[in-house]
This record gives C-alpha cells, structure tokens and sequence, in this order.
C-alpha cells in the first residue's frame, strides 16, 4: 500500500492466507489518500483472478463519513462483475452493533457483489467464510 510518511493506513491488507483475505481497519479517520489507498488495495485482491474470501476486520473501525460509505459503495458497483465472479464470500467482523447500520447504508447504496454475514467474532466470522471457499 502506497503510503507517504504523513498518511497513516485505514486498513491494512494481508493476503498471506490466499485464499482467504484479512482487511483490518487501523482505527485511523479515512481521507482522500488513505480511502484512495485502501480501494486500490482491495482491487489488487483480484489480481491473480481466482476465487477469494474476504475478512474485514471492523473491530477498531471508525464510523466512515457519509462521503466515503458512498465511495465505497461506488466501487463496489464499479467492479461488481469481478467480485461476482471471484469473491466466494465476505465475513465482516463487527463487534460493535454501532457500525453495522454503516454496512446496512452501503447496501441500500450498492447491493452485495458476494455472500457475506456479519459476526461478533473474528472466530466465527473465519470459519463460515473457510467453508465458503473449499
């Protein structure tokens, strides 16, 4: 991830489990250079175009401004063909009840390209998404 040395991550992406994919978000507030950062790190999931599962890890996540849930949102819809086909599954890791009305605001923006579920823990969260991807 292309970072200079004031732009702190707003999630890092670690693909050392190929297939399965963690993206942790750092707790860090987005701005233009970090969100940039961050979509361009999901798109390079794909790179190897084979069947993927994603983890996101929202436990230290801060609520996201309006402004970048519609990015997100706008990039899902974007590549949605290639997470359709790629993306067996998505588990997103929410601990806090708070930020899942966030997840809720993005899918009433841009339905999922992929099967996901919601879990308190990162535990469960792995397991369903690791029988996904068998």
């Amino acid at each position: 991830m292309k970072t200079d040395s004031t732009t702190k991550p707003y999630a890092v992406i670690d693909r050392s489990c190929k297939p399965l994919i963690y993206v942790t978000f750092t707790g860090q507030r987005e701005t233009p250079e970090n969100f940039e950062n961050y979509l361009n790190e999901l798109y390079r999931n794909y790179d190897d175009k084979a069947p993927i599962g994603l983890i996101f890890d929202a436990e230290n996540a801060p609520t996201p401004n309006i402004a970048y849930q519609k990015l997100q949102a706008q990039w899902m819809q974007t590549h949605f063909n290639l997470i359709q086909r790629y993306c067996q599954g998505v588990a997103y890791i929410m601990p806090n009840p708070f930020l899942r009305p966030v997840l809720k605001m993005i899918f009433a923006i841009q339905r999922s390209p992929a099967p996901f579920r919601v879990f308190s823990n990162k535990e469960a969260g792995v397991k369903w998404l690791k029988s996904r991807c068998q």
